[in-house]
């Protein structure tokens, strides 16, 4: 049997599932957010706006309000990979509110993050407001002069000592920014709908693992009752002989 090792073990309890002769772990997700950031609005030459977001987006060495430690060396690497596979390839969106899964959905997508540089422990990032439907709703709540802060998403394990939990190096950055409403009160959403799913990739894609083990039960299933109908069959043909 292939032994599958994925990217990502699970938040302190490992759960592996089988899946089409692949041992797979489940993965848990993170959300940390910021509680301000700093509107840019720039004049067009047709009179309109560009808009921008630009803030702390992450930090590293400093335990945060959900009891996670970033290190920086852990930061650092992923937010390379990040810069070079989806920054510059310019596919590094967000959502506007809280997405209750990891993969970006493109429908509710508001902004892409331009940039993100390291800053002592902070990590500065910089999004523009795109011309989508999230994005118009975004631009209007910053005419408005609401108060917007942005969440990012990241998924990994933990190590639990000296009263806190630090990520491992195998943390994976989904996204660098989501922009939400209410950046000082996610805690309980998190943890109750985006932090209490399971997760595991499955064939290049993350699906809930809940799903991904109830499919692997029904191929299990399928196969048998396949091997069941093979046996009547020969069955049937040693009566004819």
């Amino acid at each position: 049997m292939v032994h599958l090792v994925l990217l990502l073990s699970n938040l302190r309890k490992t759960k592996t599932i089988r899946h089409r002769g692949y041992e797979m772990q489940t993965v848990k997700l993170f959300s940390e957010a910021v509680e301000e950031v700093e509107y840019i609005t720039e004049a067009k030459e047709d009179g309109g706006k560009n808009y921008k977001i630009k803030g702390i987006f992450m930090q590293a060495d400093v335990k945060n309000r959900n009891g996670r430690v970033y290190p920086m060396e852990v930061l650092q690497k992923e937010v390379s990979k990040y810069n070079k596979n989806f920054i510059r390839e310019s596919r590094a969106f967000g959502e506007l509110g809280h997405p209750d899964g990891p993969t970006v959905n493109l429908e509710r997508v508001s902004h892409m993050i331009t940039s993100l540089t390291p800053d002592g422990k902070n990590f500065i990032g910089e999004a523009k407001i795109m011309a989508t439907p999230m994005g118009e709703i975004v631009k209007n709540l910053m005419d408005e002069g609401a108060k917007l802060g942005v969440s990012s998403r990241g998924m990994g394990s933990l190590d639990q000592r000296n009263g806190a939990n630090y990520v491992r190096d195998d943390f994976y950055l989904a996204t660098a920014a989501d922009i939400v409403a209410d950046p000082s009160a996610p805690n309980a959403f998190v943890e109750g709908i985006m932090e209490g799913k399971e997760w595991v990739w499955n064939q290049g894609a993350l699906v809930e693992a809940h799903v991904a083990e109830l499919k692997t039960k029904f191929d299990v299933k399928k196969r048998q009752r396949q091997a069941n109908v093979e046996a009547l069959e020969f069955a049937k043909f040693l009566k004819m002989l």
